[in-house]
């Protein structure tokens, strides 16, 4: 039996930076970040399943929608100097990469584990203070 062929075959489904997995996304992030630069444009977008930080369409590293990911998200965008987007909304920064590997570090604290604090303490502190050497030369 024949199907005729319907408007969508062929179309390639949208990419969704948050279907790619944790580890492929903190893959990139390293790849990314082991290059230091002054610059780069990052954008934080709030999906249905959570909070994705993207480069260049590409997934950083992600944040599900549950209370420790959204605490993680809140705090990864304080160290980006923006405010988490609202659902199906995107937010820039421009940032150094150094900024970037404190934000993505943050992405990865287990927030059910009170150390974590110390170490969101130290990174948010670097990171602010990074932001605002950086501004201060360009």
């Amino acid at each position: 039996m024949h199907i005729p062929p319907t408007r969508l075959q062929g179309c390639k489904k949208p990419h969704n930076p948050m279907s790619i997995s944790r580890k492929k996304a903190l893959e990139y992030a390293d790849q990314l970040i082991s290059r230091p630069r002054g610059r780069l444009t990052v954008k934080l977008r709030q999906g249905q399943e959570g909070v994705t930080l993207l480069h260049q369409g590409k997934a950083l590293t992600k944040c599900h929608l549950n209370r420790s990911g959204m605490r993680a998200a809140t705090y990864m965008a304080q160290a980006l100097g923006v405010k988490v987007p609202a659902l199906g909304a995107t937010v820039e920064a421009q940032v150094s990469t150094a900024v970037i590997w404190r934000a993505v570090s943050i992405s990865c604290l287990n927030f059910r584990k009170q150390a974590s604090y110390i170490l969101l303490e130290r990174l948010l502190a670097e990171a602010e203070q990074m932001r605002g050497s950086s501004s201060e030369e360009g």
